[in-house]
């Protein structure tokens, strides 16, 4: 096989997988009426897990619980946003519950669930430090999602340090 010829299929190849992930993406949204999808719910814990590493509580049913509590107060945020917004991070989560969206926009090779926090934390690194604009804005947007929604709650505002509003 020629050189060109097989930079042809390869460039073919990858037009194909863009268009089959973005046509997922949109048959399998990451949020339906405001709301994240089971599939969206297992992103956003697996991300959390990864940037809230030593601030999430320790014991499995306390764990459970904030992260609960997490997704939650990211549902109420995303009926927040206006819905071109919505339609954007339902786009970028349907594309990461896809293999080839998580493989090539994550850089993550297991799937959302069964992923370690260390190689979570590795693919949310590579994402930050991309290049590709695409990759930083998808990190950033994850990233500041669960950072909002997390900190939001005043439970967690004693791991800031952080006293509460002050009473005038």
């Amino acid at each position: 096989m020629q050189r060109r010829t097989l930079l042809k299929l390869g460039a073919l190849s990858a037009a194909v997988l863009i268009v089959a992930g973005g046509a997922t993406a949109l048959l399998q949204p990451g949020l339906r009426q405001g709301k994240l999808t089971p599939t969206a719910q297992s992103i956003f814990s697996s991300v959390a897990c990864a940037i809230l590493d030593r601030t999430l509580p320790t014991g499995d049913l306390d764990k459970q619980k904030a992260l609960a509590g997490l997704l939650d107060r990211i549902d109420d945020l995303a009926q927040a946003f206006p819905p071109h917004v919505q339609a954007e991070l339902s786009q970028l989560l349907g594309l990461l519950s896809t293999a080839v969206g998580r493989r090539t926009l994550a850089g993550l090779e297991s799937d959302w669930p069964s992923a370690s926090v260390t190689e979570v934390q590795q693919a949310l690194q590579s994402m930050r430090l991309s290049p590709l604009a695409l990759r930083q804005q998808s990190y950033h947007a994850l990233h500041d999602i669960v950072g909002a929604a997390y900190f939001s709650d005043a439970s967690t505002w004693v791991t800031l340090g952080y006293p509460g509003p002050v009473n005038i």
